[in-house]
């Protein structure tokens, strides 16, 4: 969800935040830090012009399999990130975090809570569980909690809390919980035939792929058919907004409510969460949590995992497109003595640890590896806290298959950083990644400058040897809002059926919803609601992108037919059969029953430059 995943609330207040956290926290940290200097030096055994790239898998299928044993004991493992604690600290009192908690597990509680108030957002962390038999369970499972936890602690959970502080014994505790997070995220080679063979089966066993029947899902067709046009009504409520006609509005509101539900099927959602956008519109009342481009800080990262593994078995799109942007950017990396990716919106990393396993097997060695880590500034007074702990999770990852490591990461509005804060070693191979998340940095219908040309102009003045780019296909970008509502009216209605139609199991609906508002609501509600620079979802067409980047200074590269082969292959054996991928002019495009709704490509500067740049 990378987003659910991509799945992340940042702030905009916070211009600070790039450097190194290995070093003693300040409130100016510097650009350019070396995080993670090469504890390797770069191996140099030479391959002959005619070796050619080793059989790895790049694809993340088995990334499911590894969720499932993370998450198999119910709710044996529980994670909440730092920031998540902080901010329900200051929004709810403790009584009501006990509230959420049963009776049985009360003497569990101080434990949990102050084990939750230090947690890692990506970490994993023991949690309570109601009956007898399973708190004997806990015993074994947080023995080594207990060491330094005790029951006349408890009181002293009301102001831990409220802190986020780590006891050095919690820290510990934590690197030995992240060897399961990790395995999240590693897709193994000697797991590849496998999985490929569990879809065999499934596909002899199913006439449609992945099991996914065609239609909608068996709950929607338990239901009594809706015989309102709620798509009628929600552009009738539309117009009523946009001509200030605030009783007609609140009338066909009315009407929405009534016939529609959060857990209905794909059209009763999707009129439920856009009454919610109108109605905030005509309000004014925008919650914070929906007015940033990044998931809420009150989901805890196992709903996240959650939702990320369902999005990955429902739906080709990361996959495919993390996929064809790793091996892009191994082919380019199979002769290069150091390989320097500066990734704008590395958030969690999820996209890095297959390219990672790839590296480690390359003929000759891996390269050194250096990353770039930029993401906008968090809420608070950490504003680089997510991608200090991303650099922090892939120099594990590269630990553990012995490729040379450096990591610098800047956290900061796109559009405010120069040139001079990215640190470009002469001799390196350079890759720029951005995957889906340009349409979040304004255009010019905010600023005249347009900080999104501007973003595009620090990509070209990098000189990268390959720009991987990809983002979502869209239309619903319009100043105006009857336009713009209709557009985006036509764009969700394909994704919410898309879910309706490949999300059938009733045990995964409390999933599907956090997918929704995480993946859906939050861009829609931008869309919808908001004006100006509050609105921060702001799509463009592949082909307007395509404009937009030439005129930057970049050319066409062209994307492999092999790649193109293997992506159709990974959406062809696992994915539903509405599910579409094609290509078109140097795009790969993908979408849902010939909707294109996302689209990734590979660009090269148009005239490389002859200098190299050299930061400090």
């Amino acid at each position: 969800m990378d987003a659910l995943l991509q799945v992340s609330v940042d702030g905009f207040r916070f211009e600070n935040g790039s450097g190194s956290c290995c070093k003693p926290r300040n409130n100016n940290l510097e650009s350019g830090t070396n995080l993670f200097p090469s504890f390797h030096e770069p191996q140099t055994q030479s391959s002959s012009p005619n070796d050619s790239p080793p059989s790895v898998c790049l694809d993340n299928s088995p990334v499911l399999k590894y969720i499932n044993d993370m998450l198999m004991d119910e709710e044996d493992f529980v994670g909440e990130s730092r920031d998540n604690l902080a901010l329900q600290a200051a929004e709810r009192s403790f009584y009501e975090i006990l509230q959420q908690q049963s009776p049985e597990s009360d003497h569990t509680t101080s434990s949990s809570s102050d084990q939750n108030s230090g947690d890692d957002p990506f970490f994993t962390s023991i949690s309570t569980t109601t009956t007898s038999a399973d708190s004997a369970a806990l015993v074994s499972n947080g023995e080594s909690q207990r060491k330094y936890r005790h029951r006349d602690d408890e009181e002293d959970d009301l102001e831990t809390n409220r802190r986020n502080k780590q006891p050095a014994i919690f820290v510990s505790e934590m690197e030995e919980l992240a060897v399961k997070f990790e395995h999240v995220l590693l897709v193994c080679k000697a797991n590849q035939e496998e999985d490929e063979s569990s879809i065999t089966k499934q596909q002899s066993q199913q006439p449609n792929r992945a099991g996914r029947a065609k239609g909608s899902s068996n709950r929607s067709k338990t239901q009594k058919p809706n015989s309102v046009d709620l798509r009628s009504l929600l552009t009738q409520c539309a117009q009523a907004v946009a001509s200030f006609d605030q009783r007609r509005a609140a009338e066909k509101l009315k009407e929405i409510r009534s016939h529609s539900s959060s857990s209905g099927d794909g059209t009763q959602r999707l009129a439920f969460y856009f009454a919610d956008a109108l109605e905030a519109r005509i309000t004014g009342n925008i919650a914070p949590p929906v007015s940033t481009p990044f998931p809420s800080s009150t989901t805890s990262m196992v709903d996240i995992l959650k939702a990320y593994k369902l999005f990955v078995h429902t739906c080709p799109i990361y996959v495919t497109d993390y996929f064809a942007a790793n091996k892009s950017i191994y082919e380019l990396a199979l002769k290069a003595t150091t390989l320097h990716i500066v990734d704008f919106g590395v958030l969690y990393g999820f996209q890095w640890p297959c390219l990672l396993l790839a590296l480690s097997k390359r003929p000759g060695g891996p390269p050194k590896l250096r990353v770039t880590g930029i993401e906008l500034p968090q809420s608070g007074f950490r504003p680089s806290d997510r991608v200090e702990e991303t650099g922090r999770r892939l120099k594990r990852f590269c630990d553990k298959f012995n490729v040379p490591f450096e990591f610098n990461f800047i956290a900061k509005k796109w559009e405010s950083i120069s040139l001079d804060e990215i640190v470009i070693n002469p001799g390196e191979t350079t890759v720029v990644n951005c995957i889906h998340r340009l349409q979040y940095t304004p255009d010019e219908t905010v600023s005249l400058d347009s900080p999104r040309d501007t973003v595009l102009k620090l990509f070209r003045d990098i000189n990268p040897d390959l720009f991987v780019f990809a983002e979502i296909n869209g239309m619903y970008n319009s100043p105006f809002f009857m336009t713009r509502f209709r557009e985006a009216l036509f764009h969700f209605s394909s994704l919410f059926d898309m879910f309706d139609t490949t999300i059938q199991a009733e045990d995964e609906y409390k999933n599907r919803a956090l997918l929704e508002k995480e993946l859906l609501v939050r861009d829609a509600m931008s869309v919808i609601s908001c004006e100006g620079a509050e609105r921060f979802a702001r799509p463009e067409t592949y082909k307007q992108w395509r404009v937009r980047i030439l005129r930057a200074g970049f050319k066409p590269a062209t994307i492999s037919k092999q790649i193109m082969k293997e992506a159709k292959e990974i959406v062809r054996k696992r994915y539903h059969r509405d599910f579409v991928i094609d290509s078109d002019n140097n795009w790969m495009l993908q979408g849902w029953k010939g909707r294109v709704i996302y689209a990734f490509s590979c660009w090269k500067p148009a005239e490389k430059l002859t200098y190299n740049h050299v930061s400090i």
